[in-house]
C-alpha cells in the first residue's frame, strides 16, 4: 500500500493573554490561534507495529515524542492496535512558539480516526488531545479559534468575528536559538518590562496583538525584543509581536512583496543566521 498523508499546519497567536496562575499549576489564558501555510507532514504506511521515524536529526521518535503519546492515548481510548509506520516530515522549526509537535500530534488523531474508522468526533478528539498538552486541542480543528482555560477550552470563529485575518501574510522570523515554553509560564506574572520595548496592544481588525509572555522571554532573551523594535521600525513593517513562547517574531506588512527586503535587512544587520519564511493565515 502506497504511503497516505496528513498535513499539520503551524500556528501563531494573535494574541496571548496570561490570566493568572491556576491551582493545578497552569495559566488561564485568553488567545486568538490562526493555523498557517507552513506546516509539517506525516506520512502513514500500514505496518506489523506502530512505528514512528522521522527525517530531521535530533527529533525524538521514542515515546516522548507527542505524535507517539497521540497513538497510545488513541490505542486506549478505543481499543484498536493502530499497526501504522508513521514518517514525519519536519518543516516547522523546533522551539519556536509556532506549535509545531502539537500540530503533529492532533494531525496523528485525526488520521488514526480516519484510518480505523473510529469515528469519534471532534469534541471527543480534542478531550483526547488535551491529555497530551494544552495548545494540542486548537489543532484538532485546523481553523481559525478563540482559546480560554489551560488551551482546551477552542472555539472555531466565524470569518465575519476577524475580519481581514483568513488570508493574511505574516513574515516569520527566527534565530537558532530555542525557548522552553514551561520556562515562560514559570516567570510570566512576576517578569518586568525592558526599557525602550514597547508592549502596548496594537490595534488590528481582528483584535489588539498582545502577548504577555514577551516579558519574562525578552528579560532573558534580549535579542528578540531587539529584534521585535528593529522590525517596528521598517518602513514595510505595520506591526511585530512574539508568537506563543517564541522564538519566532511574526510581522505584519504593509506590502507583503517586501518580504525579501525585510529578511535581507535583517540578515545583514542583525543575524546572518536568522531563519525567514513568509506564510499565510489558513
Amino acid at each position: 500500500m502506497s504511503s497516505m498523508t496528513w498535513t499539520a499546519p503551524a500556528k501563531v497567536n494573535l494574541y496571548l493573554k496570561v490570566l493568572g496562575r491556576r491551582v493545578d499549576g497552569f495559566h488561564d489564558l485568553e488567545s486568538l490561534m490562526a493555523p498557517l501555510s507552513l506546516a509539517d507532514h506525516l506520512h502513514f504506511e500500514k505496518a506489523d507495529a506502530f512505528e514512528l521515524c522521522c527525517d530531521s536529526p535530533g527529533v525524538p521518535t521514542d515515546e516522548s515524542n507527542l505524535v507517539s503519546k497521540a497513538v497510545r492515548i488513541f490505542q486506549r481510548v478505543t481499543g484498536k492496535d493502530c499497526h501504522w509506520r508513521i514518517r514525519l516530515e519536519k518543516n516547522v522549526p523546533h522551539g519556536a512558539g509556532l506549535g509545531g509537535g502539537s500540530s503533529d500530534a492532533a494531525t496523528a488523531l485525526l488520521a488514526l480516526n480516519e484510518l480505523e474508522q473510529a469515528g469519534l468526533s471532534e469534541e471527543k478528539l480534542a478531550s483526547m488531545a488535551a491529555e497530551i498538552g494544552s495548545d494540542i486541542p486548537f489543532f484538532i480543528y485546523q481553523k481559525i479559534c478563540k482559546i480560554e482555560g489551560r488551551g482546551e477550552v477552542v472555539r472555531p470563529v466565524r470569518e465575519d468575528e476577524v475580519p481581514g485575518l483568513l488570508g493574511t501574510k505574516i513574515l516569520l522570523l527566527k534565530p537558532s536559538f530555542v525557548v522552553s515554553t514551561p520556562d515562560a509560564y514559570k516567570h510570566c506574572m512576576t517578569a518586568t518590562e525592558l526599557p525602550d520595548v514597547d508592549y502596548a496592544p496594537t490595534p488590528m481588525p481582528w483584535g489588539s496583538m498582545i502577548n504577555d509572555l514577551e516579558r519574562p522571554v525578552f528579560r532573558k532573551y534580549l535579542f528578540l525584543a531587539e529584534l521585535k523594535m528593529w522590525l517596528r521600525k521598517q518602513p514595510e513593517v505595520e506591526t511585530s509581536m512574539m508568537s506563543g513562547s517564541g522564538s519566532t517574531m511574526m510581522a505584519i506588512l504593509a506590502d507583503a512583496s517586501q518580504s525579501d527586503a525585510v529578511i535581507r535587512h535583517a540578515r545583514e544587520e542583525l543575524d546572518p543566521t536568522l531563519w525567514a519564511q513568509l506564510v499565510t493565515v489558513c
